[in-house]
């Protein structure tokens, strides 16, 4: 009965389509997946039907974006199984909104250097909900200026630290979210809170109805994965774990499949949200 819940596709910076994530599951006999893209639940249905008569199970999910304005973090929180989605699909609409106008603006800083535009990096992100920082990349591999999607020149371009074309986009304030998602009716679940350095918001969202967090991925230490392990028993909230898989357009190599929920929270999960 294990899963991964944390896939994403061609809707928003992975590469895969939505059948095709379906497929490699049925392939790897994994029962459950879960597609949630960026800010966008525009997958979900075209999964659930090319799972029909399979062996796989899509649970319909998103990756909510958003920023910690009080510790200046970003925070991402997955929402499963929303029943009323809508308000937050209207959030999440600004929000792609702002990252493809922020994105439109990298390519413009981009372009003074090498040869791509608006219309070119447009092509590779036309399945997508929004225009990506991956979407550069893909049209500067197929320029033949970068082996892979991320690697020096991405690091060059949009390193935090000092990416000269780095702008970061507007997101929604993480507890404004937060209660968004929860009047959806579907489970609120903090996403790898080691990659950006959450545990310190952990308490707040549980005051703010958190129902799970992220305890297994592939880009969080040990030492954070138990971290959130104990702060999961402390709080009673539901263990999950995922592969954030992007497909080729991922940071390190993270097959589908590489982390999964544990049987009984995945049903936890089901049980209590279904």
């Amino acid at each position: 009965m294990s899963g991964d819940l944390h896939c994403h596709t061609i809707m928003s910076d992975g590469s895969t389509e939505p059948c095709r994530v379906v497929e490699l599951a049925a392939g790897l006999k994994l029962p459950y997946i879960a597609i949630t893209d960026h800010d966008t639940m525009s997958g979900v249905n075209e999964a659930l039907m090319c799972a029909k008569g399979s062996n796989v199970r899509v649970i319909p999910g998103i990756e909510v974006s958003t920023y910690d304005y009080l510790h200046r973090k970003k925070v991402h929180i997955l929402c499963y199984m929303p029943k009323k989605p809508e308000p937050l699909l209207e959030m999440c609409e600004q929000t792609l909104k702002n990252r493809t106008e922020t994105t439109i603006k990298m390519i413009e800083k981009v372009s003074a250097r090498y040869p791509v535009s608006v219309d070119i990096v447009n092509r590779y992100a036309s399945r997508s909900a929004a225009i990506y920082k991956q979407h550069i990349m893909l049209a500067l591999m197929d320029l033949g200026y970068s082996p892979s999607v991320f690697g020096e020149l991405y690091s060059e371009l949009f390193s935090s630290k000092n990416g000269w074309a780095l702008i970061d986009t507007k997101l929604p304030e993480t507890r404004d979210a937060m209660k968004i998602i929860k009047e959806t009716g579907g489970a609120a679940v903090l996403a790898h809170p080691g990659v950006y350095a959450n545990f310190d918001i952990i308490d707040e969202l549980c005051g703010l109805g958190l129902d799970g967090i992220e305890v297994f991925h592939p880009r969080v230490s040990k030492e954070d994965s138990n971290r959130a392990l104990e702060a999961s028993q402390h709080y009673n909230l539901i263990r999950t774990g995922g592969s954030d898989f992007h497909g080729m357009c991922a940071s390190r190599v993270t097959p589908l499949g590489l982390k999964q929920t544990e049987d009984s929270e995945l049903e936890k999960l089901l049980m209590r949200f279904e």
